[in-house]
């Protein structure tokens, strides 16, 4: 059963953004698990201090992130209490650090141009000048959505990225299309913030929730910077972990 803590009004967040983060950490806490019936709508309204349509739209919110379920004539329950990990190392793969959790992942293409190259962007891929192809693309574990990143690749050296994403839903496999057969990971940023509109529409966020950003750079065996990316995880659904065995 969910424990209530202190509500801070007038702080800026909304009372029920506060109220379902309570939820959702009583829920990594192994407070309420997978399965869990949650209490009456009049008992959470009581033990928060607050009225029931407050308590509603903390529920709502959390239904629609897939952290609970609600069925018809029965009531609310625990539907997700297991975060996926995701273990950054040397050689990071979406697909090959989930297969042992779920049991089909999929890569999306949802969009993608060629482009100048940001200052940022060309700094990172080690290009004084010149054309990058971006890709915007969504990641899938068991059809639910848990990332969405932005990546940047060198133009001139695999032009035909995109398409290669978008016929295989691997980046891995788009670089082996252009002949690299492997690659590393140099350098991963991570950082927190509140998801923006169109992660929350593509992530099935609700207002308020947090993703995390991992800013990174992966090179070719030598040493040479292929793929500069912001991916952006559901804080919700997926832990980050970093591999510390693999890590130059």
């Amino acid at each position: 059963m969910t424990s209530a803590r202190f509500i801070t009004r007038n702080s800026g967040v909304a009372i029920w953004r506060q109220i379902a983060d309570q939820i959702r950490g009583d829920i990594s806490a192994g407070k309420l698990v997978n399965g869990a019936r949650m209490p009456p709508e009049i008992e959470m309204a009581t033990r928060f201090a607050v009225n029931r349509h407050t308590i509603r739209s903390a529920i709502a919110a959390l239904t629609k992130e897939g952290v609970l379920r609600a069925e018809q004539g029965r009531g609310t329950f625990v539907a997700n209490s297991k975060k996926l990990t995701y273990r950054i190392g040397e050689r990071t793969r979406f697909s090959q650090i989930l297969s042992t959790q779920v049991r089909e992942t999929k890569g999306i293409l949802l969009a993608h141009r060629l482009e100048e190259a940001p200052v940022d962007v060309a700094e990172a891929l080690d290009m004084p000048s010149g054309q990058v192809i971006r890709i915007d693309t969504m990641h899938t574990a068991d059809g639910n959505p848990v990332s969405c990143a932005t990546a940047w690749f060198d133009a001139a050296r695999v032009p035909n990225v995109a398409e290669d994403y978008r016929s295989s839903g691997s980046i891995t496999f788009a670089l082996k299309a252009a002949g690299i057969d492997d690659y590393l990971r140099k350098s991963t940023l991570i950082a927190a913030r509140h998801a923006e509109a169109e992660e929350l529409r593509h992530l099935k966020l609700s207002p308020g929730a947090i993703v995390l950003v991992a800013t990174a750079i992966n090179v070719d065996t030598e040493g040479h910077p292929l793929q500069y990316s912001k991916t952006r995880f559901a804080a919700d659904r997926l832990e980050i972990a970093i591999d510390n065995d693999s890590a130059k």
